[in-house]
């Protein structure tokens, strides 16, 4: 049975959504770490429950509602027991979520995570049901810094916010305008989590190149220095905005041999008309010829991507033509979702709006067409050797390890226990599937 030392409480905290999420719950645990809680799988036994929550579409916020509906009857038997919703569904909807759930206790969005210990407090103390979703214009250092490292990899964000404004979008509505932190501030993080075991290191914003807003040096000038820092391998950064990639940029990865050799670089559709409504700034020649200049440079390079399929409007040519840009790009994978509307954002209101039945054959087509060129470009890897950071057990085998390429592949590997998370080895891939790469490690000498 676990022995939970007195006075230390128990925290239930589950993530929906995106790389930023995922470090706004780690910022979450830290802050409750300072008021003496631990985190729990069991929903059961804890003192509070948190849903860090997404609303980028509207299938992502509809499961947090489920989830949500699961606490009812546990709150019901435990009065004390604290329910809470944060992230972009608690900035979204704010006071309504109160009047949705009535168990509810806590509404609070990612701006207000540093105020959770008082929120926490109040709430015990009063029996309060609170809403805190105000949001500010420039960042206060304390909202960050109590993540501490958990591991051999670790999410730092350095911005918040967007000002893009694509007509698709909540985020700029949910997480506010574009700010950036001061890079010493960053630099400071990011030692602190290489002290504590941290090797590889990803940079996170809604849009990174735009970082320098407000600093002291620009996107490509922290890039320099975050790699400096002793301990830190392989430094990865999201999301990036492809109107924004810089020359500076580009030939960065030429001179930092620490950057991962891999792009996240969303290019939503193949159709210029579309991207136009979408308000995404480029063309997709342009994207194109970011992505070639990519390839050229650095053959190695592995470019992922975002794609919505079904935006108001969108034709069966104009859908033609995204399929055209996926098979001339040969992406290594794609984040592919059908477009649903959402609140406060102009393409909600645009005409066009397309069935789910044509939205979801499109998804699937496209799907289908792209896992066919992961499994190619996957196979193009077998016979090669390849560093990976070991990330721990295989999710499909516990006997293996798993690594992560610097090109952001998965390899699966047999391994007899000299190494461990956080170990850089070198792996020969022997397999290739759509979703990863299978290899061994090669004996000394051979």
């Amino acid at each position: 049975m676990e022995q939970i030392k007195e006075g230390v409480k128990k925290v239930f905290l589950e993530t929906f959504g995106c790389q930023m999420n995922e470090n706004d719950s780690e910022r979450i645990l830290g802050f409750l770490k300072d008021i003496r809680y631990i985190r729990t799988n069991e929903p059961s036994s804890a003192d509070l429950i948190i849903l860090n929550t997404c609303s980028i579409r509207d299938k992502a916020e509809q499961k947090v509602y489920s989830a949500l509906g699961r606490f009812r009857e546990l709150k019901e038997g435990r009065p004390g027991l604290i329910v809470g919703i944060a992230g972009c569904v608690a900035q979204q909807e704010g006071q309504k979520l109160l009047k949705r759930a009535p168990y509810l206790d806590l509404v609070f969005g990612p701006h207000n995570i540093h105020r959770l210990p008082d929120l926490i407090g109040e709430i015990s103390e009063k029996r309060a049901r609170l809403v805190a979703v105000e949001q500010s214009a420039s960042i206060d250092e304390n909202e960050y810094g109590l993540v501490s490292a958990s591991g051999e990899k670790a999410f730092v964000s350095i911005m918040r916010g967007c000002d893009n404004f694509c007509a698709y979008c909540i985020v700029p509505y949910t997480r506010g305008r574009e700010v950036s932190r001061e890079s010493g501030d960053i630099i400071d993080e990011v030692a602190r989590l290489a002290e504590g075991g941290v090797k590889e290191l990803t940079l996170l914003g809604q849009n990174v190149n735009s970082y320098g807003a407000g600093s002291d040096v620009s996107f490509p000038e922290l890039l320099r220095l975050v790699a400096r820092v002793d301990g830190i391998r392989r430094v990865r950064f999201i999301t990036s905005h492809p109107k924004d990639i810089s020359e500076e940029l580009i030939y960065l990865f030429a001179e930092e041999l620490k950057l991962a050799r891999h792009m996240h670089l969303p290019v939503q559709s193949g159709s210029d008309r579309v991207l136009k409504e979408m308000g995404r700034g480029y063309t997709a020649s342009e994207y194109a010829a970011k992505v070639k200049l990519l390839k050229r440079l650095y053959p190695e390079m592995a470019v992922t991507t975002d794609i919505i399929v079904g935006f108001p409007g969108e034709t069966e040519d104009e859908f033609e033509e995204t399929m055209a840009l996926l098979r001339a790009l040969r992406f290594e994978n794609v984040f592919s979702f059908m477009y649903s509307p959402r609140p406060l954002t102009r393409a909600a209101s645009f005409e066009g709006q397309l069935p789910l039945e044509v939205r979801s054959e499109r998804l699937q087509r496209l799907q289908e067409a792209q896992r066919e060129i992961s499994l190619e470009r996957n196979l193009e890897l077998v016979g090669r050797r390849v560093e990976v950071i070991v990330e721990g057990t295989s999710k499909s085998d516990e006997s293996e390890f798993s690594g992560r390429t610097s090109c952001n592949r998965i390899v699966n590997f047999p391994f007899d226990g000299a190494a461990g998370p956080g170990d850089f080895i070198e792996v020969a891939v022997t397999e290739a599937y759509p979703n990863s790469l299978r290899g061994e490690v090669p004996q000394q000498g051979k």
